[in-house]
């Protein structure tokens, strides 16, 4: 009997396998790249705001705490938005004819809040506390990077389950003092390993992965 096919079928054949197969995993790891990427993240994208506001100035320059602003960092999951007379608690003096800041002084008049552009926005999901990681020693730049680095704010880390679980699983590595979770400037010491067991026994800081922890 002839043979139907010619002998290079197979070699064909085998390449059409293995190639498609190594398509795949390529298409798969470029979409997973992809999903990484600040274009999706928006990791280091700086967000518009109706004022430009600048923590930079503000934080850095002049040395404003956290909670003047955020207040109920501390006590509730959100940090606060600080209503429009904090801002006017400076800039009835400070610069007050300043035309950039007319958005505020509106504001103020007709007592209509501003549409600031979130940075951070978890997923509605997603559970997240502000007060107990505040309590448990996670310092606002473990999540929020050097704000009082940032001109106009940009989201620092992706906020993606599996950054999440780096510190679930292994807060030793993260915590601090609860005295420096404000402090922009505090570097993690050569034993932070030892500082974070010792803390994670002060505070009670469990290992906490099971989905329901963040997902209710």
């Amino acid at each position: 009997m002839a043979q139907i096919f010619h002998r290079s079928t197979n070699t064909l054949s085998k390449v059409s396998i293995f190639g498609g197969a190594i398509f795949v995993v390529a298409l798969v790891s470029a979409l997973a790249a992809f999903n990484r990427s600040s274009f999706v993240t928006e990791v280091g994208v700086a967000r518009g705001q109706p004022v430009p506001f600048s923590h930079k100035h503000h934080v850095g320059d002049d040395g404003i705490d956290c909670r003047y602003c955020h207040t109920s960092v501390e006590q509730s999951s959100f940090a606060g938005i600080p209503p429009t007379k904090t801002c006017m608690n400076c800039h009835s003096q400070i610069w007050a004819d300043s035309p950039t800041l007319e958005p505020v002084r509106e504001s103020f008049r007709t007592g209509k809040s501003i549409q600031w552009t979130r940075v951070h926005n978890l997923p509605g999901f997603v559970y997240f506390d502000h007060s107990i990681h505040v309590k448990k020693g996670v310092g606002c730049e473990t999540c929020h990077g050097r704000v009082d680095q940032m001109p106009l704010t940009w989201r620092a880390n992706s906020l993606y389950m599996e950054w999440c679980l780096e510190c679930h699983r292994a807060p030793e590595r993260f915590v601090r003092p609860r005295e420096q979770v404000f402090n922009m400037d505090w570097q993690p010491p050569s034993d932070q390993l030892a500082l974070g067991l010792k803390l994670m026994k002060e505070y009670n800081i469990k290992k906490l992965t099971s989905c329901s922890t963040c997902h209710r």
